[in-house]
């Protein structure tokens, strides 16, 4: 059931109810706005979205003060507020949920049936609706009552014991990509529902956690413990299983290469003086090996060489390298500017502000005619949309 709409996009026509909060299920309807489905963001009376709330930063008046938190995972949605446990919350939001396409939430286990908005109960009311559900440690299990927080889940899943300068120092990204990731597997997984229910008419429940999110991004260091036996452990920015990769030092500063290739060993150590056929450097198992001693000869080499140069006699020799930028020279990077990664919006509050744009390009095969998605929304404000949404609902005509 498509409503009528002029986003362009992929699921334009399409109508996302966003339960969720935080930010797994808002990163996911996120998504889908991105692609053009109208999203509807149902937020709680008194403060909303618990990341209104989050900061330092926030920016703009004093006495109406924005986070940058939420401003961050909430752009292309409106915004309506509705008390779930009142007459008229729940008339409002069967009325959303029977036009709807596809529902995002994040309660834990139990908390939405206790509303009457079971999945049982919202395909009672709409048999054609798909649902994805996002918790911390999944659906079922001994510990899926446990409250699920980003930190928690990746000390939990083991990324942390990944990452960092070596086994004693367990870091955790420098971004929540535990939520990040269940909002993206689980925008994936409520396509594919969204697909299927295009061939058989009925929705389904999508469910995927932060656990099985970072799980699910183990690759080579899960099958290097599944299948041959070792216990991976940070080692900070070097990897485990190429060398040369990893982040060198030069004489003002640091570079990146990643030599991933025996022909590509072969054309840096020409390039800058090594030993590339001797027994301790002949083979990538070698260098792994030898690590240290690898490291030691790329830093004396590196050495005599400032970083702008360096980059550029690796980038003629072919050698895949680059540079460690901040993120304020990241937005200002032409390179990103390019790829519509940075979009601005007009904010109800703020006026225009710059944010991250979506990572997904469309184009029509015969001519390379972008079809992409131009028409952003910002970020709303505490229930911004809520007396058109109760308009439209009651003017509107349902859908078989």
């Amino acid at each position: 059931m498509k409503t009528a709409t002029t986003t362009q996009g992929p699921l334009s026509g399409y109508l996302v109810v966003d339960l969720s909060r935080a930010l797994a299920g808002p990163h996911a309807s996120m998504m889908l706005g991105d692609l053009g489905a109208r999203v509807i963001k149902v937020e709680s009376p008194g403060l909303g979205d618990d990341t209104r709330g989050w900061g330092p930063p926030f920016v703009g008046p004093e006495d109406d003060p924005q986070s940058t938190y939420f401003l961050s995972c909430n752009r292309n949605k409106e915004s309506i507020v509705l008390d779930l446990k009142s007459d008229d919350g729940q008339h409002v939001i069967r009325e959303l949920l029977s036009r709807a396409d596809m529902v995002v939430e994040n309660f834990r286990p139990g908390v939405l049936d206790r509303l009457g908005l079971s999945p049982a109960d919202m395909h009672e009311l709409n048999p054609s609706l798909v649902i994805l559900s996002i918790t911390g440690f999944g659906h079922d299990g001994p510990e899926a009552s446990r409250s699920g927080y980003d930190q928690i889940l990746q000390g939990e899943a083991g990324l942390m014991s990944l990452t960092g300068s070596g086994p004693d120092d367990p870091q955790r990204v420098g971004v929540p990509i535990a939520d990040l990731l269940s909002g993206m597997y689980g925008a994936f997984g409520l396509l594919a529902a969204l697909i299927e229910r295009e061939r058989t008419g009925v929705g389904q429940v999508v469910r995927t956690s932060l656990l099985a999110s970072l799980i699910g991004v183990h690759a080579f260091q899960g099958t290097r413990t599944t299948v041959a036996g070792e216990t991976p452990a940070a080692q900070g920015n070097h990897h485990p299983s190429i060398a040369p990769y990893g982040l060198f030092p030069c004489k003002d500063g640091q570079v990146q290469i990643s030599v991933g290739s025996e022909k590509l060993w072969l054309r840096f150590a020409a390039e800058f003086g090594l030993d590339a056929t001797g027994a301790e450097f002949a083979t990538n198992a070698a260098r792994v090996a030898n690590t240290a001693i690898l490291k030691a000869a790329i830093g004396e080499a590196f050495d005599r060489f400032e970083k702008a140069p360096l980059l550029a006699k690796l980038a003629a020799a072919g050698i895949p390298a680059g540079t460690v930028r901040n993120l304020r020279e990241v937005y200002e990077w032409d390179q990103v500017r390019s790829q519509r990664l940075l979009i601005d919006v007009e904010h109800e509050v703020l006026g225009t502000i710059s944010l991250p744009g979506a990572p997904l390009r469309f184009f029509a095969p015969a001519d390379v005619t972008e079809t992409t998605n131009t028409t952003h929304s910002a970020p709303p404000t505490l229930n911004q949309h809520g007396p058109a949404i109760r308009e439209w609902l009651a003017t509107s005509v349902k859908e078989d």
